[in-house]
């Protein structure tokens, strides 16, 4: 089945959702405009129609090898991301002071959803690289920048983040790696890391590694960390790969998914580094990659979830069974025309759609907190980007895994059979969940530090807002807008319950709950954000633009509202579960017979 880029959804959600036109004011970006939106957004869908897309399949059957320390990538992977390299697609949202095309980050989230949706395991490469050229402009001294930066952003040499080791999985304080001072400013580390994707491979010229590691006397857990530049190849006095250093794949990971995507095991044995920041800095060095990786894992849920949708909805036009209800021509009938098919297509593409906005609303709210001249704006989007990177990093990754499910069901016994491709986007969507911080993870991270942050006000400020959506929706002229309203109030309703519920609760209580609340925030975030797709919408059908996609707009805010938004004041009970009633029963509750 043919990919085709979502370019008029892109940037319906960008600029009548996520309002990224508003960046103009900031004065960041001067070469910004509509019209610019739509021509990057053409180009990059050039790329991944066309030459990802294809090798979609071909990266799952053939996977990755390696032999003797060297990575060979699926046919066609290498040529591929010489064509990406080519275009720039690297740089696009970094600065144009290192060689980039200084556009929004919100304009890279929307690259990246197409890299993902395409091709998942080529889009994992770029990805990594986005979020370690971020650390080296946070963090990096003048020289680590002057010499890396460029060729990292034009895409030249790729990079990784080495964080997990076999004995420490999301406990980072448990890591073990070493470096030892060499006397001459560098370090030589030493370590294991595991589960490192596109670690090793043949599509750059050079990887650069960023790898937490301990350096002598320093405490346990994670205070005792620093973050380390450590290259493939030493850079020669030219600044190209020289010298190979102590670093190499020693293993590749036989997964569920992704098979076109290297994870591998890496092994450092007195490989030169360089300190990144301050020693016994590094997770604040490696948070900021981190922020940047969970967006944009976020957006992969995202991207899966349109691939998937996009073959389930082909294949439900095609496939022909049965007598359906609702037609009057001549039976078999096509399966859309089935309304429990109708249902899980319309629930596909409204979920897919309403992931889209969490994502791209927190990539513009990234962007105004960084650029905006105004203090109090600035802190606002920031507390606005804060409170949604959790949610969108699970709830979009969560969403991506249900809609490739829903996918495989559309099909039927096809949907279980490898050739026609349902499988595979499954299989792809499961590791999202667990990216960068599983999602309960996420969820601790949000009831933990994000609920309570300045004493509740950030999701004090996002109730706000969709209480506002709530009353334009009831005074639309539009009878379908109070509805979707009628829907979303109690909603909202449960969400602020749930909130000063944790806000009050016992850590253990919070905890349980936790991942219940992410699942509550994202349900009503998202179906805030396709109201206030319904009222643009509705605003454009009155000035007599493109009514039918516009009636589209509206009608999936309603599915929503409809379908997810009826369930929302169910999960209070789970919210306030309580951690007793998980641990009085006691381990034998868990036990099998």
């Amino acid at each position: 089945m043919t990919y085709r880029a979502p370019v008029r959804d892109i940037r319906f959600c960008l600029e009548e959702i996520a309002a990224m036109d508003g960046l103009k004011a900031t004065g960041a970006f001067p070469e910004f405009s509509s019209d610019l939106t739509g021509a990057i957004l053409d180009e990059a869908a050039k790329l991944a129609n066309d030459v990802l897309a294809p090798l979609n399949r071909v990266g799952d059957q053939q996977g990755c090898t390696l032999d003797n320390g060297v990575v060979r990538t699926p046919e066609g992977f290498k040529d591929a991301y010489a064509q990406f390299v080519e275009g720039g697609w690297q740089g696009l949202q970094f600065s144009t002071d290192h060689g980039g095309m200084g556009l929004p980050v919100a304009l890279g989230c929307a690259l990246m959803e197409l890299l993902q949706s395409a091709n998942m395991a080529f889009g994992l490469g770029p990805m990594l690289s986005f979020g370690a050229i971020e650390a080296l402009i946070a963090h990096g001294t003048e020289e680590q920048q002057e010499l890396y930066l460029p060729k990292l952003i034009n895409g030249q040499w790729s990079a990784t983040m080495n964080l997990t080791e076999p004995q420490a999985g999301s406990d980072v304080g448990a890591l073990k790696t070493k470096a030892e001072p060499n006397g001459d400013g560098s370090w030589a580390v030493s370590g294991q890391k595991i589960y490192i994707t596109w670690g090793e491979h043949d599509c750059a010229e050079n990887i650069v590694h960023l790898v937490l590691a301990r350096t002598p006397d320093s405490p346990e857990g994670t205070k005792g960390l620093s973050l380390f530049l450590v290259p493939k190849f030493l850079p020669d006095a030219g600044g190209a790969p020289g010298e190979r250093n102590g670093v190499k794949a020693i293993g590749l990971e036989h997964k569920m998914g992704i098979h076109g995507s290297p994870t591998c095991t890496m092994e450092y044995d007195g490989a030169n580094g360089w300190l990144i920041g301050e020693e016994r800095k590094g997770m604040a060095c490696m948070f900021t990659m981190m922020n940047s990786a969970r967006l944009n894992v976020g957006v992969q849920g995202v991207g899966i979830a349109e691939r998937a949708y996009q073959q389930a909805l082909a294949f439900a036009k095609e496939r022909r069974q049965g007598r359906s209800a609702t037609s009057d021509a001549a039976p078999p009938h096509a399966i859309i025309e089935h309304p429990d098919v109708r249902r899980m297509l319309s629930l596909m593409k409204a979920k897919t759609e309403a992931a889209r906005a969490i994502c791209l609303h927190a990539a513009v709210e990234a962007d105004n907190g960084r650029y905006q001249s105004d203090a109090e704006e600035r802190a606002w989007s920031r507390r606005r980007e804060e409170i949604l990177i959790p949610i969108a990093k699970a709830w979009s990754t969560d969403v991506g895994v249900e809609v490739s499910s829903l996918g495989v069901q559309v099909h039927g016994g096809m949907g279980y059979i490898e050739e026609t491709g349902a499988a595979q986007h499954y299989r792809d969507a499961r590791i999202a969940p667990i990216y960068e911080g599983t999602n309960g993870i996420q969820a601790i991270d949000l009831v933990g530090r994000k609920l309570a942050m300045e004493g509740g006000k950030p999701v004090r400020e996002l109730i706000e807002d969709i209480r506002q959506t709530i009353e334009d929706c009831e005074t639309s002229s539009n009878p379908e807008l109070p509805q979707i309203a009628a829907r979303l109030s109690p909603a909202c309703d449960a969400f602020e319950e749930a909130a000063n519920w944790l806000l009050k609760a016992k850590p253990a209580d919070r905890l349980s709950g936790a991942t219940a609340f992410l699942k509550l925030a994202g349900d009503v975030t998202g179906g805030w954000l396709l109201a206030v797709g319904a009222v643009a919408a509705q605003r454009k059908l009155k000035e007599g633009e493109d009514a039918e996609y516009d009636r589209g707009r509206i009608a999936l805010a309603r599915v929503y509202a409809d379908t997810v938004l009826t369930s929302a004041p169910g999960l209070l009970g789970d919210v306030k579960l309580g951690a007793d009633s998980l641990f009085e029963p006691g381990v034998e509750m868990l036990e099998s017979a």
